[in-house]
């Protein structure tokens, strides 16, 4: 049975390292895996999406309207923005950061204040502040790996291979402030 995860989020955010990360892991653990490539303006700001997809054998990385498992969110108006993606009995992990799209930047229209209440009348969502807690690890950079710790809970592959993956991904002198933030978001609310 073939799986699918979807990463969203805005530029900058570290989507890609998170999809690397994740990607890698499923691999170890003997899975064929697909990831596409980040679509979207990818610059600092614009909206990115990247898919990953694994099981016995995956012929295709593109996930289509209502076939994610699971969607991670780094900042909520992304997590509505794809909902529709959603199986479901998928759930959305989101961070609760608001960044403001450019045309809210500019006036034209107002960020929706109450999106998460909308979008979890629609499915599951596990919101948190991932942006807190990556700062409470030691670098606000940081979020995408909170999230990735609150993925680990979703899937069934022990802690200890998230984070070995997770150390042969991120650069030496950020792995202690990195398997920290995974596991603030791992462990939060319990």
């Amino acid at each position: 049975m073939t799986k699918s995860i979807m990463i969203v989020g805005v530029g900058g955010q570290g989507s890609l390292l998170a999809s690397t990360l994740l990607g890698k892991l499923l691999v170890t653990e003997g899975y064929d895996v697909k990831v596409s490539e980040v679509h979207g303006m990818s610059q600092r700001g614009g909206s990115v999406v990247t898919y990953v997809r694994y099981g016995d054998k995956v012929y295709s990385p593109i996930i289509e309207k209502g076939a994610a498992d699971c969607i991670i969110s780094f900042e909520k108006l992304e997590a509505a923005r794809w909902v529709q993606y959603l199986k479901k009995d998928g759930v959305i992990i989101t961070n609760t950061q608001q960044i403001d799209p450019m045309p809210v930047v500019i006036g034209a229209v107002e960020y929706p204040a109450d999106i998460l209440t909308e979008v979890a009348q629609k499915v599951k969502v596990d919101a948190l502040d991932a942006l807190s807690l990556a700062e409470q690890a030691g670098s606000s950079r940081a979020v995408n790996i909170v999230l990735m710790g609150r993925l680990a809970r979703q899937l069934d592959i022990p802690v200890e291979n998230w984070k070995n993956a997770l150390k042969s991904v991120v650069k030496p002198q950020f792995v202690d402030i990195n398997l920290k933030a995974f596991d603030l978001g791992y462990n939060y609310g319990n």
